[in-house]
């Protein structure tokens, strides 16, 4: 089991950037992801990281923008956001799994959550 702790959430106009982190605690050789939560609306996954960051995948809604990424040394995983949209307004979260060296964007195949960190991005 991992404890994850998100920070780099705020308010943004649209067009403008963020840099999430997810500070990891605990193994580290682990699938990480990000995934956000908009009211009324079902998680969804963003983007995800796996074999130490050798590999990733992001979401259709967010390709050329977001990018996920991993720094060894620090035990970080980030999410760089660009050109932000309204749309993109949500609760991000940082989930792990020790299992599975894949591309999953689906929330029931993580086991390890962290609180979260509000995305505002106004227009």
């Amino acid at each position: 089991q991992v404890m994850l702790v998100e920070s780099g959430g705020g308010s943004v106009q649209a067009g403008g950037s963020l840099r999430l982190s997810c500070a990891v605690s605990g193994p580290s050789n682990y699938r990480f992801a990000w995934f956000r939560q908009a009211p009324g609306k079902e998680r969804e996954g963003v983007a995800v990281l796996w074999d130490s960051g050798a590999n990733t995948c992001v979401a259709d809604s967010v390709k050329d923008r977001f990018t996920i990424s991993r720094d060894n040394v620090q035990n970080t995983v980030y999410l760089r956001m660009n050109t932000l949209k309204v749309e993109d307004t949500a609760m991000y979260y940082c989930a792990a799994n020790r299992h599975g060296g894949y591309c999953s964007l689906s929330p029931t195949t993580y086991t390890d959550w962290g609180q979260g960190t509000q995305v505002t991005v106004g227009s």
